[in-house]
């Protein structure tokens, strides 16, 4: 087996029950995708805090640049239609 510093590093995704998005709550180092979602069971959901655990390899992925965040973000506010912020939801709706 390889040594553990050659190891990729994997992004840790848990939903904390059903019908929750799934939250970034770290990063590990593991050998293959099978050990890392044990060691994420271990390490992130000792309390049983979660129902779902997602890995990605970090190199897999990509973030847009913050210094693009003007041409990248500023499209969206002049269609307010897309944040609907303005509609009351009854109580009986939840996690929206």
């Amino acid at each position: 087996m390889s040594k553990e510093k050659d190891w990729p590093l994997w992004e840790i995704f848990i939903r904390s029950r059903a019908g929750l998005n799934h939250k970034h709550v770290g990063s590990l180092h593991a050998a293959d995708a099978e050990m890392a979602i044990e060691n994420a069971r271990d390490v992130y959901t000792r309390r049983n805090e979660g129902v779902s655990i997602w890995v990605v390899e970090s190199k897999h992925v990509k973030a847009s640049n913050p210094a693009d965040e003007g041409a990248l973000f500023e499209p969206a506010d002049n269609k307010i239609y897309r944040h609907p912020t303005f509609y009351d939801l009854p109580d009986e709706v939840k996690h929206m």
